[in-house]
């Protein structure tokens, strides 16, 4: 398979820099500098990886992540100066799968990227009347009416299916394989991005996207913040399981 990536980045160094950093890890790169053209690229090109800067002229990286999500499942990287929550939760219920601030190391782009290809997408194991299909797997994680099946990637809440995206779905793996014991921000943020690459510290940017995609995770699941019923925050560590009802 080709590696072929696009980059849709108005500021001319900044698009250099991506290109340059893709280019190293072996990417056959186009690029473009609008909202539009960056559209178009993708359509063309088909890319595995698409970095996406959210402040573009015109039509914004949020209708461009939209727009792409309609016809492709090329992974996305949005970069931008804008880091607060809001804008990263828009970010990634937008379409996109992993958020990093400007200004932001080369190498963590590269490893984010690299960490995605070792993760490939793939869709949804059929379900028979919405019921887990046994043929799939016996490998059922259950917790206090939510089940989780690591191999068909299949998530069910008292017999109805979640649809959660590859971080939602590893951020809740983990906690299921954990038991009830807390899971720190380290071992989240390595299971959704660096699978176990000794990536070695949690940046201010690595926290932050854990906490969004545990926030929408929660929504997903009709977690009510006061009482949640399955996940909890542990502060100043990490999140764990709630006690079954």
């Amino acid at each position: 398979m080709s590696k072929v990536a696009v980059v849709i980045e108005d500021d001319p160094d900044i698009r250099h820099l991506v290109e340059t950093v893709l280019e190293q890890a072996g990417f056959e790169t186009h690029s473009a500098a609008n909202g539009a053209a960056g559209v178009a690229a993708v359509r063309e090109h088909d890319p595995i990886v698409t970095t996406l800067d959210i402040s573009l002229p015109g039509m914004d990286g949020l209708q461009v992540a939209k727009r792409i999500r309609e016809f492709s499942s090329t992974y996305i990287v949005m970069l931008t100066a804008r880091d607060e929550e809001i804008d990263i939760l828009l970010g990634l219920e937008a379409g996109a799968d992993d958020y990093l601030s400007k200004p932001f190391r080369p190498r963590e782009l590269r490893a984010r990227i690299e960490a995605m290809l070792r993760r490939p997408r793939g869709e949804p194991a059929p379900q028979i009347e919405g019921q887990p299909d046994p043929t799939l797997s016996e490998e059922w994680f259950e917790h206090d009416g939510l089940q989780l099946n690591p191999e068909s990637r299949l998530v069910h809440r008292e017999g109805e299916s979640i649809e959660l995206t590859r971080s939602e779905f590893e951020l809740l793996r983990c906690l299921m394989e954990a038991q009830g014991r807390v899971v720190g921000k380290l071992t989240l943020a390595d299971a959704m991005r660096y699978e176990g690459s000794g990536y070695g510290y949690v940046s201010a940017s690595d926290a932050r996207n854990v906490e969004v995609h545990m926030a929408n995770l929660r929504r997903k699941l009709g977690d009510g913040p006061g009482k949640p019923r399955w996940i909890e925050t542990v502060r100043g560590v990490g999140y764990r399981l709630s006690p079954a009802r």
